[in-house]
């Protein structure tokens, strides 16, 4: 296993945990996929809303392009990055299985 996504189900929430590609995986459109198939599953399990968060040095581009909205922001070392706090409406639309190519 060289990366995956971790997350959680609990009261109509889907909690990303850790989600985590390497470099060299990234740009390739296999953490749209693993994050689809993720809001799916919770979906499935009645989820309606998820929620995470990221660094602002990290991540918070790339969930702002599959849907995610920033909830806000808490400043966190080293000195002017923040915790990207984030959340998105989970739909039947959501999640829609991928097929191995």
């Amino acid at each position: 296993m060289v990366g995956g996504l971790t997350g959680r189900t609990s009261l109509g929430l889907f909690f990303v945990d850790l989600f985590y590609l390497p470099p060299q995986l990234r740009g390739s459109g296999l953490g749209r996929e693993i994050l689809r198939q993720a809001e799916g599953e919770a979906h499935t399990r009645g989820c309606r809303t998820a929620v995470l968060y990221t660094i602002t040095f990290q991540a918070p581009g790339f969930y702002r392009k599959q849907g995610w909205k920033r909830l806000g922001d808490v400043p966190c070392d080293p000195p002017g990055t923040s915790r990207v706090f984030m959340t998105k409406e989970l739909t039947a639309s959501t999640g829609k299985p991928v097929r191995p190519r």
